[in-house]
Parts: C-alpha cells; sequence; structure tokens
C-alpha cells in the first residue's frame, strides 16, 4: 500500500479508468457480436446499422487509447469482409 498521498490519488483514478475501459471493451464485444449474429440471421439492413455502429465506437475507444488505432483498424476490417458475405 502506499503511503505517498500522490500515489493514493494516482492509484485511485487508475482504478476509475480501469473500470470505465473495461466497460468499453466489454461494449465493445458486445457491438462485434451484434454484426456477427445479423450477418448469421442473412440480415442485411440490421448488419449493416450493426457495423455502423460498431465502427462508430471502435473509433471512439481507439481515439480515447482503450484500444490500440491498429486493433480497431483489425476489428473493422473483420467486421467489414463479414458483412460483404451477404452479397
Amino acid at each position: 500500500m502506499a503511503n505517498i498521498k500522490s500515489q493514493i490519488k494516482r492509484n485511485k483514478t487508475a482504478e476509475k479508468a480501469r473500470i470505465r475501459n473495461k466497460a468499453v471493451r466489454s461494449e465493445l464485444k458486445t457491438v462485434v457480436k451484434n454484426v456477427r449474429l445479423a450477418v448469421e440471421a442473412n440480415d442485411a439492413d440490421a448488419a449493416k446499422a450493426a457495423v455502423k455502429h460498431a465502427s462508430r465506437l471502435l473509433d471512439k475507444a481507439a481515439a480515447k487509447g482503450i484500444i490500440h488505432k491498429n486493433q480497431a483498424a483489425q476489428r473493422k476490417s473483420g467486421i467489414a469482409k463479414l458483412i460483404n458475405t451477404l452479397g
């Protein structure tokens, strides 16, 4: 346990950020899963809407440093490939 005042504060803020980042990463997994489910159901309109929403959230997470920008690009590419299978 830290006994320096500034380190105690830093530990508190880091914990808040960790919890917030965990929630965002969990939401990213959910929106990508929604894209997969829409593609499996052959619902083109729902899939396109899900891809748009997922891309936006991935970009936001990358901009805030929650995930790396290359990881966001790879995930967006993956869901784009999925939606292209619908034709």
